[in-house]
């Protein structure tokens, strides 16, 4: 098989599953807490708390940017094939060609530093970049050949991964925070449910004590119920149905 057929056939298969495979970091994760945790960071210490949680809602913030203006017929969590009826050019897409990963990136990103081991942080950076380069590359091959001469100026002039705001167009769609409500409520939940995750399991280790932190108690609380009323919403109203999305 041909490089460039492996690296499509692989990307694809990473697509399909890029919701699951990342829970492998919780393994991982669970490893370097119990045997190579850093004695000098304190996963308490308030500014600890702020910088990475800083760091996830960035990738949050990003994520609701491409979201809010998305049009109809593109990806969105379709995970059996490629799917795109239209080419997004417009809004954060005018300036990096992949924002979702990006604020995938960041999301994860923050998790990953509130474990507190730089050589861990370092190497899910390459890891991540691996694992969606991949998935990047099977989208985009899908993409020049659906759109063709369209895409590849498109790509030509926008950055895969490093946003170009120099080069901002504003969208030809309102804002809508109804459609950012209605799909961004599982990762939303999923961020603070694996902070409080990395907090049980350093409080299980350094005091042998199985309790969340009360911040982090406080925080999942008000998340789950955040979670549960936009959820309830979403299944049993129209309040978040979208005209035309």
């Amino acid at each position: 098989m041909a490089l460039i057929e492996e690296f499509d056939k692989t990307g694809n298969w990473l697509f399909r599953y890029r919701t699951y495979l990342p829970l492998v970091l919780y393994i991982f994760a669970s490893l370097v807490l119990y045997f190579d945790r850093d004695p000098a960071f304190s996963h308490q210490n308030p500014w600890a708390i702020g910088l990475c949680l800083a760091v996830s809602f960035l990738g949050l913030f990003i994520r609701s940017v491409a979201i809010g203006y998305v049009p109809r017929f593109t990806s969105g969590r379709n995970t059996k094939k490629q799917v795109a009826e239209v080419l997004n050019t417009e809004g954060i897409y005018s300036t990096v060609r992949h924002p979702l990963y990006l604020g995938n990136f960041f999301m994860w990103m923050g998790i990953v530093l509130y474990i507190g081991n730089w050589w861990f942080s370092l190497a899910i950076a390459l890891v991540f970049w691996i694992y969606y380069e991949r998935i990047m590359f099977a989208e985009e091959f899908f993409l020049r050949n659906k759109f063709g001469q369209t895409y590849l100026h498109w790509a030509e002039r926008t950055p895969a991964f490093i946003p170009r705001f120099s080069q901002w167009s504003k969208p030809g769609l309102e804002f809508s925070f109804r459609n950012v409500l209605k799909r961004e409520e599982n990762g939303f939940f999923a961020a603070i449910i694996s902070f409080a995750y990395v907090d049980l399991f350093r409080n299980l280790i350094l005091f042998n004590q199985l309790k969340l932190s009360f911040f982090w108690l406080i925080a999942v609380s008000a998340g789950f119920i955040i979670f549960i009323t936009i959820r309830t919403i979403r299944k049993k109203t129209n309040l978040l149905k979208v005209q035309g999305r």
